[in-house]
This record gives structure tokens, sequence and C-alpha cells, in this order.
């Protein structure tokens, strides 16, 4: 085994989801996953917990991208105008994976236990952006609310941006997402 290859843990990714895709992610084994990629097993442990967190790798860059812009934000905006920017504008590194969030779509669509955790990690960012809400002296009902809303846009644009088959951003179905919200909830922008 090629065990001195750089980037062992995104060889381990694209293995993973490879495999989650030919086989399903029920036949698919960690051994499965470490010789695809050219490693050991016990190397696949040293980056992951388990066969279902190579799929959520991005996860905490994401939390940690949308939680800084939450920060960021300036002082003048609303909570909801907060999360619109952060949920957008965060998250930069997703527009170059729209190919890889196809196919992790896929991935966890044809699984429960992968649709499952993916649920928990996008309601442990909901959480995260509430939080940091709360730091930027929002009240916690209030940054609740709005990071519970923001999530719902994050991931209907998330989905749309994926299904669909054209050249616009992430960004650009995000923002659309609250613009939806707005009209239905006919809150001022």
């Amino acid at each position: 085994m090629a065990r001195w290859e750089p980037d062992a843990r995104g060889r381990l990714s694209v293995a993973a989801l490879d495999l989650y895709l030919e086989r399903g992610y029920d036949q698919t084994t960690v051994v499965d996953i470490a010789e695809r990629a050219g490693v050991t097993e016990r190397t696949f442990f040293r980056h992951f917990a388990d066969k279902r967190e190579v799929l959520f790798d991005a996860t905490n860059q994401l939390q940690n991208d949308v939680v800084a812009a939450v920060a960021d934000a300036p002082a003048e905006l609303s909570p909801v105008e907060v999360v619109e920017l952060a949920m957008s504008e965060g998250p930069t590194f997703l527009e170059q994976r729209r190919a890889h969030a196809r196919r992790r779509a896929a991935a966890l669509a044809a699984t429960p236990a992968l649709m499952e955790r993916e649920l928990l990690k996008i309601h442990g960012l909901r959480g995260a952006v509430a939080s940091a809400l709360e730091d930027r002296g929002v009240p916690a009902l209030a940054a609740r609310v709005a990071a519970e809303m923001g999530g719902s846009c994050f991931s209907a644009g998330f989905a749309q941006w994926v299904e669909a088959d054209d050249a616009r951003s992430l960004s650009s179905y995000i923002h659309e997402a609250f613009a939806q919200l707005r009209l239905m909830t006919d809150v001022p922008h």
C-alpha cells in the first residue's frame, strides 16, 4: 500500500463516495474504503471515527465559515440579514465542489443512516449560528428563529443548486431562498 502518498484523508473521502455509489453504503466496509484509497484500515481510523463521517468531512469547515461570517457581519444588519449573509457568503469553498455535492447527495438519498447524520449535522450548524447570534447580542429566541430560518433557506438553496444544471452560484440559490421566505412572510429586506 502506498501509505506515503499525500492526502490520505482526501483519497479516503473519494474512495468512500465512489464505493457508496457503486455498492451501497451498507455493502461497503472500512477495509474496502482503505484498500481503494491505498491506505491501511488503521490510517482510515486516524482520519475518521466511522464510515459515515467520511461524507461529512466538510461539515466542520462549513460550520466554522458560517459562524465566522456571523461574527464578522456589519453591526447594523438584522439577525435575518446576518444569517443570510453568513449562509450565502460564508461557505465559499462549496462553490468549487458542485460535482462532489451532487454525488454526495445521491449517496445520502440512498441511505437513511447517512440522511439521518446529515440532518444531525444541519441541526448542529443551526445551533452554532444561534449561539453566534447570541454572542452578537441577539436575544435567544430571536437568535434561534433566525438560525432555523437561515438553516432552512441554506438547505433549500443548496438542494436547488445541487439539482440544477446551470452555472449559477450556490450563493445565488441561497439568496433566492431567502427572497422566497421574505415574500411568504412579508418580512421587508
